[in-house]
């Protein structure tokens, strides 16, 4: 079981990830390791459980950052271009920037990632949270990583086409305007509330589907597995 694998320090966490088989690509492995999750989770950091963050916002359980890096990862190179969709703490948009630069190469070859949240809070808590260690500051003073306040089901065509897009809430459909915004090839990881549209998706719950654009722009859909997410909705109303 996945929560079997929490740990004392941030290296057990991810080694008991790896030892589980919850964690498989070496490349995953030493990014999630170089991100201390308790610069992220403000209780019980290196538990293999979702954690709340306020705002009605939680961070996900380490293995499902895990799974969402492992079927992303053969689109996450040094240059790569990455949406992270409800950004939450910054903790997975900080990995993903660990995936997509390399800093034995010229900087200007790196990739980028964006990180969007609808909550102004949220946003300023995931630059508060970067902040804490040398390699988020230095992330984000170089412009790899920006956090942006914004609608994520609408995506960010600014920094479009992007080679991967994570979503970190569970999406009410397929959203076209994302698919829009993947390269030719890239992929999406999102998780979908399949009960909101029986007439697209049948057997009720959220499913992770795994979207991939090919280098000709056909569109191939695959559902994987089911899980529990926070809704993709507008931001609470004050």
């Amino acid at each position: 079981m996945a929560w079997y694998c929490s740990g004392s320090t941030n290296a057990e966490l991810v080694d008991n990830l790896f030892k589980a088989g919850l964690v498989k690509n070496e490349r995953v492995k030493e990014a999630m390791l170089g991100v201390d999750r308790a610069h992220y989770a403000p209780s019980r950091p290196y538990s293999d459980s979702p954690q709340p963050i306020g705002y009605g916002a939680t961070i996900s359980a380490p293995h499902m950052h895990g799974h969402a890096c492992e079927y992303l990862v053969e689109y996450l190179r040094p240059g790569s271009r990455v949406l992270d969709i409800g950004s939450g703490s910054g903790y997975l948009t900080h990995v993903l920037a660990n995936l997509v630069t390399d800093p034995s190469i010229p900087d200007d070859s790196n990739g980028h990632v964006i990180g969007i949240d609808h909550i102004p809070e949220l946003v300023d808590l995931a630059a508060k949270n970067m902040h804490k260690s040398d390699q988020g500051r230095k992330l984000l003073d170089t412009g790899r990583v920006k956090f942006i306040t914004a609608d994520g089901r609408l995506g960010w065509q600014e920094g479009a086409p992007y080679d991967a897009i994570h979503v970190g809430a569970a999406a009410e459909e397929l959203h076209p305007v994302l698919i829009a915004q993947l390269h030719a090839p890239g992929r999406m990881f999102i998780p979908v509330d399949t009960e909101c549209d029986g007439s697209a998706f049948f057997g009720g719950g959220q499913y992770i589907w795994v979207v991939d654009k090919r280098e000709d722009g056909s569109i191939h859909k695959e559902k994987v597995f089911q899980v529990s997410y926070v809704p993709l909705t507008d931001p609470p109303k004050k």
